[in-house]
């Protein structure tokens, strides 16, 4: 028993969204840590661009009933996109 829970514990999924911004020219340092996210840098805008984006990520997995560790990198990918698409960020053609 104590090494069937070992093996699970060893072979435990983590996962976690990482934002960095680049474009802050104002001095401060901005750091946002949430669930299963840590965004750092950007200007003010940036900043709160990534934290709306973020959220809203982990609302919509909420709403699947799904963890970040369970979705796949595709699946992960269209969440973004639609997120990002609702909150009128466009990608790059």
């Amino acid at each position: 028993m104590a090494d069937e829970a070992r093996h699970n514990q060893e072979n435990k999924k983590i996962a976690g969204l990482l934002g960095i911004g680049l474009d802050n020219d104002d001095g401060q340092t901005r750091i946002t840590r949430g669930k299963n996210f840590v965004l750092w840098g950007g200007s003010k805008d940036t900043h709160a661009v990534m934290q709306e984006t973020a959220i809203k990520v982990n609302e919509r997995l909420e709403q699947s009933g799904k963890r970040l560790e369970d979705v796949s990198l595709r699946e992960l990918r269209d969440i973004i996109h639609d997120v990002t698409e609702s909150i009128g960020i466009r990608r790059p053609e």
